[in-house]
């Protein structure tokens, strides 16, 4: 990647794989994208909790949670930052904003797959090429895009948070499934139907798939 500052990439005395030796596990990216309520949240937090109980090293990177700190919106840093900082640096909902905050949590994740550990990301994230610019910063493998498939009208149903409900009053512009729109990926690495299964059900699938793709081993 060019770079036209004077900054010089360090390779660390501790690598990636000597790191993996220590865990006993491989370190990857697994990038859960849907709709809003599609349980994308939900999945990653059962996964994070069975990962857990069998020792992996892992960590949630949810998308209302970074939005409160690396990710936060102008709102949030102008009274801390000013004016103009807050402009600049917080981010929206617009496309662009949008862009900006997968391409900022896709460097953070990548940093925790390249450290050893499983990060697992929830975002709706919802243009594929924004997605797909993560996967090509990584190695081959180290992505794993899951496909959270949850109708918009079951969504809209669950509506947990009633964002749906504000978008459908004009509350809310720019809301995906509404009045923005959702990119489902083309070609994911593991489609879960979670209209169709339990949370604990889901992060089995999930599991199983990290087992067949050598990232976890298998258990007796």
């Amino acid at each position: 990647m060019a770079n036209d500052t004077n900054v010089t990439w360090h390779d660390h005395r501790v690598s990636r794989e000597e790191r993996e030796r220590l865990h006993g596990h491989r370190g990857c990216v697994i990038w859960f994208t849907g709709l809003s309520g599609s349980g994308k949240s939900t999945i990653a937090n059962v996964v994070d909790h069975m990962l857990a109980a069998r020792g992996v090293k892992s960590s949630v990177l949810d998308g209302d949670n970074v939005r409160h700190g690396l990710n936060a919106g102008p709102g949030m840093l102008r009274e801390t930052h000013g004016e103009a900082y807050a402009e600049r640096f917080g981010l929206g909902f617009s496309a662009v904003d949008r862009e900006e905050n997968i391409r900022r949590i896709g460097a953070v994740a990548q940093l925790f797959c390249e450290s050893g550990t499983i990060a697992l990301t929830a975002f709706i994230s919802p243009y594929r090429l924004d997605r797909d610019r993560v996967r090509a910063t990584m190695r081959a493998g180290d992505f794993i895009e899951v496909f959270v498939d949850t109708p918009l009208e079951i969504c809209e149903r669950r509506d947990p948070k009633g964002l749906y409900k504000k978008a459908r009053a004009g509350e809310i512009k720019h809301f995906t499934g509404i009045d923005d729109p959702y990119e489902a990926p083309e070609n994911p690495e593991l489609v879960v139907h979670a209209g169709e299964g339990t949370p604990e059900a889901l992060a089995i699938e999930v599991i199983d798939h990290l087992v067949q793709r050598g990232i976890l081993p298998a258990t007796d």
